[in-house]
């Protein structure tokens, strides 16, 4: 607990305006890759040696700062995240009646999952769906990506539907990760909306934009957390995992 305590003040003390500077990850971690995404979102890929072999920190940030950070194990499953500035901690419940699997999707084409979320201010839901791949494979900025389609449904305890999204993701094989694609997000009023955070750069150590903080695709003047009505959506928070990259 005073691990998760150190690392959510360590992601606080970067909720500050992207200008202020480059990404600099926690004590004991190393920045690995960037990502510049649609939707006005960049994010900052890093691992830290007191985690289990495996396991991966994402951190995202819009025009105005870090707003989410989550880490996912060696099968691309989620297991906790940060929402910020707000702090709140979100962990995956011990023992998942069906942990989504990285391995599985790749050996079989369709992986299915189903398990609990326990949040620190008590609020506890569950969350079940499947990944499954299409077919078809794409390069984006040098990087080959095969895509998904998926759908989730997250509930609270009485059945009652928070949220849901469906649509399309990328995964790297050697990477063993998950990255955004075109979608659609139901945050429970049964209006499903359009996002598109797809990633456009893939940066690395000793290239341009390396640790970069400011988004630069699909941004403007009022695209951070807000959005205009008739615009395509910003990657809202709440669109954020447990499931991948669309949660």
């Amino acid at each position: 607990m005073m691990r998760l305590v150190l690392l959510s003040l360590s992601l606080l003390a970067l909720a500050v305006p992207a200008e202020a500077g480059s990404f600099s990850p926690p004590q004991g971690c190393t920045l690995s890759m960037t990502v510049q995404s649609r939707a006005c979102r960049v994010s900052n890929y890093y691992t830290c040696t007191q985690d289990a072999p495996g396991e991966q920190w994402r951190s995202d940030f819009d025009q105005e700062g870090i707003y989410f950070s989550s880490k996912i194990d060696a099968e691309a499953q989620w297991i906790e995240s940060y929402d910020l500035p707000e702090s709140v901690i979100q962990r995956l419940d011990a023992n998942p009646d069906d942990p989504a699997s990285f391995s599985e999707l790749l050996s079989t084409g369709t992986d299915t999952f189903a398990f609990g979320l326990n949040r620190d201010n008590g609020e506890r839901t569950r969350v079940s769906g499947f990944d499954r791949l299409t077919g078809r494979s794409f390069d984006i900025d040098g990087i080959a990506l095969k895509e998904t389609e998926f759908e989730f449904t997250e509930t609270d305890p009485a059945g009652n539907i928070l949220r849901q999204s469906r649509g399309h993701e990328y995964i790297n094989r050697e990477m063993r990760m998950f990255f955004s694609g075109p979608s659609e997000w139901n945050g429970g009023d049964g209006t499903f909306l359009p996002i598109d955070g797809s990633p456009r750069e893939f940066i690395f150590p000793g290239e341009p934009g390396f640790a970069a903080t400011q988004p630069i695709f699909d941004c403007d003047a009022t695209l951070s957390r807000a959005t205009p009505e008739g615009s395509t959506p910003a990657f809202p928070s709440a669109a954020k995992e447990p499931a991948h990259d669309n949660l």
